[in-house]
């Protein structure tokens, strides 16, 4: 066994002083412009003119400074540069849920015109939850972002009121602010809803049930006395049944639009409010034994594939006109906030055009 050791025989390192320490972290810090100065040979105004595209370096020494950068990893930390100049380059998104498709072109778009301004887009969720709408909109003025686009959750905004006199820009769109004047971006809701259900009564329909979301929100509210007032222009009474409004979640859908459909006089046809319920609508409306007229407010996937008649509103266009608001009042417009209602489309693709089973 001469000769041979084994590991438990092995000599081990010397503690270092101190006593031994813990794991490498995984997590180093971030280089700085010392550490590009120091790698380089140059002194700091160096680094910093060259990090800022500043004049007064020569070609040979930007170079050194260049591949010091890369080698280390260095990334510019623009804090100081916010303190100086008073603006980050970046604006906040507040949306309703990042999970609906409608919300995902009209994010989009944002983002486009916030790059085509050389400015980082911040978006998060307010789950329709007014408290965390205004939660979500404090942290990202809290982190200085140059403006906002609110989609509201709540109706009282004047939390933002220190927040706009303190220059942070303010855009809300598809929906109004509450209690506060600011610009806004909207769709037709109230027209595109009487356009829709005028589509219905002109192909026959008299019984026609209206499905949408919660009564505290401003385009169900608008889109709903759309249909009430296409209603009344035919002359046709509402029976209070054919109404139902309320979360979007599908059981409650379903069981709204199964509830519409029963009884000694059911709907023949269905206005539904949103792209939410109408694809729950479409799942309902599959399985019954007649054929129900339907029309849905917002387009949907594969809807002209599957034939549904929508009412379409132009998310990008909603979302590209509001930041490019916000971006104007960021270059410094100071004109009275306004008020912009962009139009709908009908769009017939077979399943608003069937006709009365009775």
């Amino acid at each position: 066994m001469t000769g041979q050791r084994t590991v438990a025989d092995s000599p081990r390192p010397p503690t270092p002083p101190g006593g031994p320490r813990g794991p490498e972290p995984r997590y180093g810090n971030r280089p700085t412009m010392k550490d590009v100065a120091a790698r380089a040979g140059v002194g700091l105004k160096t680094v910093s003119r060259v990090v800022n595209g500043e004049p007064g370096v020569t070609p040979d020494t930007e170079r050194r400074v260049q591949e010091a950068i890369e080698s280390l990893g260095f990334r510019r930390n623009d804090s100081a540069r916010v303190l100086r100049k008073g603006r980050t380059a970046s604006i906040g998104l507040v949306l309703e849920d990042l999970a609906d498709p409608f919300y995902g072109p009209l994010s989009r778009a944002v983002e486009e015109v916030a790059r085509a301004h050389g400015a980082l887009l911040i978006n998060g969720s307010s789950a329709e939850d007014p408290d965390r709408e205004q939660e979500l909109a404090l942290a990202l003025c809290a982190r200085r972002v140059d403006g906002l686009i609110v989609i509201p959750a709540g109706h009282d905004h004047r939390y933002l009121e220190p927040e706009i006199k303190a220059g942070i820009a303010t855009v809300f769109v598809d929906r109004p602010p509450g209690r506060i004047d600011a610009d806004v971006v909207l769709s037709d809701s109230f027209g595109g809803a009487r356009a829709g259900v005028a589509h219905l009564i002109a192909h026959g329909h008299r019984r026609i049930a209206f499905i949408g979301d919660q009564p505290r929100i401003h385009t169900a509210v608008e889109r709903l006395r759309g249909y009430r007032v296409a209603m009344e222009d035919a002359g046709l009474e509402i029976d209070d049944s054919w109404v139902a409004l309320g979360s979007t979640a599908p059981e409650r859908v379903q069981k709204a639009v199964t509830a519409v459909l029963s009884g000694p006089e059911p709907v023949t046809a269905i206005f539904a409010g949103n792209n939410r319920v109408t694809v729950t609508a479409v799942r309902v409306l599959a399985g019954q034994d007649r054929r129900v007229a339907l029309v849905g407010f917002d387009d949907i996937e594969l809807a002209d594939l599957l034939g549904i008649t929508v009412i379409a509103q132009d998310a990008a266009t909603l979302g590209r006109t509001a930041a490019e608001r916000l971006f104007r009042r960021l270059d410094g417009a100071n004109d009275e906030p306004t008020q912009v209602a962009l139009e709908t489309v009908l769009i017939p693709r077979g399943s608003g055009e069937i006709p009365p089973s009775d």
